[in-house]
Parts: C-alpha cells; sequence; structure tokens
C-alpha cells in the first residue's frame, strides 16, 4: 500500500487511490444518519466495524509482521479524513493511532476496537500503592466500547507509554462531548504491556493533532459540499437562497476555511512523513496545521448553520452530526491557543537566525 511520485528530484508520498475509493465505498453504503444517530444512542455499529475490520483498514499503521496492513503513513492521514468526512460513529481514527503508537514501541496491537488517552493532553495515569496505575481521564473516545486503551503513564523514566484491557477502567457517568461515543473514565490497574525510555507524551500529542486536524479537514468538506447543494435548493422570497450575495459569500468564506484546513493538514502529513514526528518541523507543521484547522472548524461550523437555519440543529441531521464532532476535534489533543502558545515559545527558541531554515524545510 501506499503510492510513490517522484517530483524534481524528492519522493512526493500520496495516499494510495484504492485505500480512498475502497473506504469511500465502504462509508458510503454502510455509515448513513441513521447509523451515526443510533450509535450516539448507544447502539454499538456491529456491521460496519466488522466491514472495517476485514478491509484492514483499522490497523493500516501495524506492519505485517505485526498482524496489520503495513500501509504508508499518508495512507493513514487519508483514512482519518475520510473517516471526518462521514463522521464515522465508531473508533476507527483511534484505533488507527494506538496501532500505531503500539507499533512504534515494538508491541504488537491486539484484536478488538481500541481508543488512546489523554485526549486533552493533560491527564497522565500515575503509579498506585498496589503497584498498579491511576488517574481520571477526561473524555475518553469510544470509551465504552473499547477493548483496550492505549495511554501515556508517568514512570522513572519519564513518560511511558502502556496497553490497559478492559479491566482496568471504569466509565464515569458522564454526556461526554459527543453523547454516546466519549465519556470520562477513572484508571486504576495494572497495564498489559509497558513501553518506556521515550517521551511517549509528545508523541502521541502530535500524532494526534496531526490526525484530528486530517478529521476536521473531512468533515469541513462535507459542510461545503451539503451547505452548497442545501442553499441552491431552499427557496426563500420565491428563489433560491443561493441566489442572495450574502449567502454567495459566506459560502465563499466556507470555501476558504475548507481549502485553508486541509492544505495545513497536508502539509502536517508530509512534514511528519519526510522528517519524522520528533523533528523541528514535524512540530512547526503539526502545530501550524492544528491551530488553522481549529479556527477553521469554528469558523466553518458558524456559515453552515447560518446557512441551513433551524434545520442545522436537528440532531439527527446530518449537518450536526459534523459540526459537533468538530468543536470536540478542536480542542483534542490540544486546542488551538495552547499550541499557539507551545509554538510561539519553540520559533523563540530556535532563534531568529534559524526561523527562515525551519519554515523553508516543511
Amino acid at each position: 500500500m501506499g503510492a510513490h511520485r517522484r517530483v524534481t528530484g524528492e519522493i512526493m508520498i500520496q495516499p494510495d487511490p484504492l485505500v480512498i475509493a475502497t473506504l469511500d465505498r465502504l462509508l458510503t453504503a454502510q455509515c448513513p444518519a441513521e447509523v451515526i444517530s443510533a450509535a450516539e444512542d448507544g447502539e454499538w455499529p456491529a456491521t460496519l466495524w466488522q466491514s472495517l475490520e476485514e478491509t484492514g483498514l483499522s490497523r493500516a499503521w501495524v506492519p505485517e509482521a505485526l498482524g496489520g496492513s503495513g500501509a504508508s503513513l499518508a495512507d493513514g492521514f487519508a483514512i482519518a479524513r475520510l473517516a471526518g468526512r462521514y463522521a464515522v460513529p465508531a473508533p476507527l481514527v483511534e484505533t488507527l493511532l494506538a496501532g500505531h503508537l503500539l507499533s512504534v514501541a515494538g508491541l504488537a496491537p491486539p484484536a478488538g476496537p481500541l481508543t488512546v488517552a489523554p485526549v486533552d493532553g493533560n491527564a497522565i495515569l500515575h503509579i498506585s500503592a498496589a503497584g498498579g496505575f491511576e488517574g481520571r481521564v477526561r473524555r475518553v473516545p469510544f470509551i465504552r466500547s473499547a477493548s483496550h486503551v492505549v495511554s501515556t503513564i508517568e514512570t522513572a523514566d519519564g513518560i511511558g507509554l502502556a496497553l490497559f484491557d478492559d479491566s482496568a477502567w471504569r466509565v464515569n457517568e458522564s454526556a461526554g462531548a459527543v453523547p454516546g461515543l466519549d465519556a470520562d473514565a477513572s484508571f486504576s490497574g495494572k497495564p498489559v504491556a509497558i513501553a518506556d525510555g521515550s517521551e511517549w507524551h509528545d508523541t502521541m500529542l502530535l500524532m494526534g493533532a496531526a490526525v484530528r486536524a486530517q478529521q476536521i479537514a473531512g468533515a469541513l468538506e462535507f459542510l461545503l459540499t451539503q451547505s452548497t447543494e442545501y442553499a441552491k435548493t431552499r427557496i426563500q422570497f420565491g428563489r433560491p437562497i443561493a441566489k442572495f450575495q450574502a449567502v454567495q459569500h459566506n459560502l465563499a468564506v466556507l470555501a476558504g476555511e475548507v481549502a485553508a484546513a486541509g492544505a495545513a493538514a497536508d502539509s502536517a502529513m508530509k512534514a511528519i512523513v519526510h522528517h519524522g514526528v520528533d523533528t523541528p518541523s514535524a512540530f512547526v507543521a503539526v502545530a501550524s496545521a492544528k491551530i488553522r484547522a481549529g479556527e477553521a472548524a469554528g469558523a466553518g461550523a458558524a456559515i453552515a448553520h447560518q446557512v441551513h437555519g433551524a434545520i442545522g440543529y436537528t440532531r439527527e441531521y446530518s449537518l450536526h452530526q459534523r459540526t459537533r464532532r468538530l468543536w470536540t476535534w478542536r480542542d483534542d489533543f490540544y486546542s488551538e491557543r495552547v499550541w499557539a502558545t507551545r509554538l510561539g515559545k519553540h520559533i523563540c527558541q530556535q532563534g531568529a537566525d534559524n526561523l527562515w531554515p525551519l519554515l523553508t524545510s516543511i
């Protein structure tokens, strides 16, 4: 998997068109608004998840030697983009990310749906008196349906990575940002496996922010298409609202936000592919992508709801299913405000002489 194309002496890595086409067809057929609403009401989308598992897309970033598909990084980011566009109500992206982290640590990912914690970038599980790890973690995605969680932990060497099975946590009674799909959880138990000796906190944050930027870009693409089609068919004062200059202006602004978010997300993907996630170039690209995607999520959701009016706020309507996720994803793995602060400090630490070489390396 993963197509390579050489341009002007450089290798430009593009996602495999077969991966994109396969997932697009699958989600078109099996991820309608009704399935998303049912999942938010607590019904596990068993058919959808089984199909995702059978295609190997949920473990695209796991090498074949560890039981995965061995797809390229570009393929995985393309999967995240489509998952955002279709608002997949299952931990496709979380299983993808968890599998990648475990594979980098040399651990074979277990079967079943996986998730990662923390997504708010703050909580790290601490060593308990019983010799395990404990702590309360907010907004864990798909914690109710996950068989295992990959989480950062506090170790003697710094921040480690641990794999917990579902006996190690208890789901708290919290509605979550997206009802039925995430919740707070209290951990107390010993992990199945541990990988230490590295700053896993930053690795998870950067990869998590990069995939969330792709999901935001995908959801915004859906908003633009849906808002444009709605404006063409919604009649007001005897003509489609798409004929009104104010609506045209708003749709043009929305298109600009979609393009900016997509370009920033792809820039982060390319920086990770070409330089590695633990490099200054990748840090700047990922931080910039999460900042720009977060800004686009806020502005884009507002415009889409303006165009749709009251119907856009209907819970079962597919627009609202995306915008609720956009508001959540912009805060996952740090909000744009936190990333802006981190990016500013990073640039200052690099020094004025290194700014231009750093920017041109992305």
